[in-house]
């Protein structure tokens, strides 16, 4: 992958995908959704489809090398669904690329890598903290050869327009493992006995298709036995296993947001005047708020290539610490930076005249999902206090 790609890439979601972005603030999804079907199948003819899936599926690319796509595309909130990466269809392409079965496969995956439908992820329950995520009271009972479901989720990413559900339940109660308890098991998102009880608004807005958040009930929900996903009791492990490379996705996508509202900030504070002649940026304070936000960015994108270096070269497990680090740092680095654009914007960043009132909404959720940031933040201390005999627990 060479620098002039990555400048093609760049070129592309300027010129192509963040034109529609004022459609989309304004009208929601379904308003720029047929523009972006014709720009898929643009990407397609490009060769750029599903940069991070292994060839015939993609483009085949490492995890490193995403990281980098992932940037570019995370400067618009459009450009990794234009891709076909957004979440959480890409982490489960990767899960039934790797545990799914050949009929799987070509039942779940196909379509989902071709981009004819979306899918979701259900873990997270209402009734349990999400940071103990063994915690779980949906179950999956074996009766001949049926699976039936009972429980309650939420925050169920994508479920709306979804064509099937990977779902996290409890199949073995009595295991003495509790991380050997659960299993996935894929669910039709338009099986008997699953209802949504509702999208979720988030900070007041309820988000359409991909960008939603739904709660669901299962009730006796029936699927067929060879819709277990992967080996009974492997739901935590693989789970996990999908989240190490997600995180660097995420974080590489919150690195190409943050360079937005800092590119944005700066173009700003140039243009506009407090008076003739006196624009923005003459002004300390907010020189200080831009060079903060330049060597906090700074500073995450490299993380975060770090760590994607160590996943590559160890393995996710051998990398939990340096995984855990950028999740927590470079969360708290967009936050920190959206809060400054929107600052020195004023009254204009509160608006949706610019990107920056939508990414604060969306993602404020970075310090919460996929482990909060005190959780993580205890993964890295106790991973350096161990080395000095001192056992913390989570």
């Amino acid at each position: 992958m060479t620098p002039n790609l990555i400048r093609e890439v760049r070129a592309f979601v300027e010129e192509e995908v963040r034109p529609l972005e004022p459609r989309f603030f304004r009208d929601g999804f379904a308003a720029v959704e047929p523009a972006l079907r014709a720009l898929r199948e643009r990407i397609r003819a490009l060769g750029w489809w599903l940069p991070p899936l292994p060839k015939p599926w993609g483009m085949g690319l490492s995890l490193s090398e995403f990281a980098r796509w992932s940037e570019e595309l995370g400067r618009s909130p459009l450009g990794h669904y234009a891709f076909n990466t957004q979440a959480p269809d890409i982490g489960n392409m990767e899960v039934l690329l790797r545990h799914g079965s050949e009929a799987q496969k070509e039942r779940f995956l196909r379509p989902l890598a071709s981009g004819e439908v979306r899918s979701a992820f259900a873990m997270t329950e209402p009734e349990h903290a999400g940071s103990n995520p063994v915690w779980l009271s949906t179950t999956a009972v074996l009766e001949g050869d049926e699976w039936v479901i009972n429980g309650h989720k939420w925050y169920t990413t994508g479920f709306e327009g979804s064509a099937f559900c990977i779902v996290m339940c409890v199949t073995d109660p009595e295991h003495p493992n509790p991380y050997a308890r659960a299993s996935l098991i894929i669910v039709p998102s338009d099986a008997p006995g699953l209802k949504k009880v509702r999208k979720i608004a988030v900070m007041g807005e309820e988000g359409e298709g991909w960008a939603s958040h739904a709660e669901l009930r299962f009730e006796g929900v029936r699927v067929p036995r060879e819709n277990l996903l992967g080996e009974r009791g492997r739901g935590f492990a693989i789970a996990q296993e999908r989240l190490g490379p997600g995180r660097i996705h995420h974080c590489m996508r919150w690195v190409g947001i943050a360079q937005r509202a800092l590119e944005l900030t700066c173009a700003y504070a140039a243009r506009r005047e407090l008076a003739p002649g006196k624009p923005l940026a003459s002004r300390q304070a907010v020189q200080h708020l831009i060079a903060e936000s330049q060597a906090e960015v700074h500073a995450a994108r490299l993380m975060v290539l770090d760590a994607a270096e160590k996943v590559e070269k160890l393995g996710a497990e051998q990398a939990r610490m340096e995984i855990s680090a950028i999740k927590f740092f470079v969360a708290g680095v967009l936050q920190r930076v959206l809060d400054r654009a929107i600052q020195v914007h004023g009254g204009l960043g509160l608006s949706d005249d610019t990107p920056l009132a939508y990414f604060y909404r969306h993602e404020r959720a970075a310090r919460i999902y996929d482990g909060a940031d005190e959780v993580h933040k205890t993964v890295v201390a106790r991973a350096l206090l161990k080395a000095h005999g001192v056992e913390v627990s989570l």
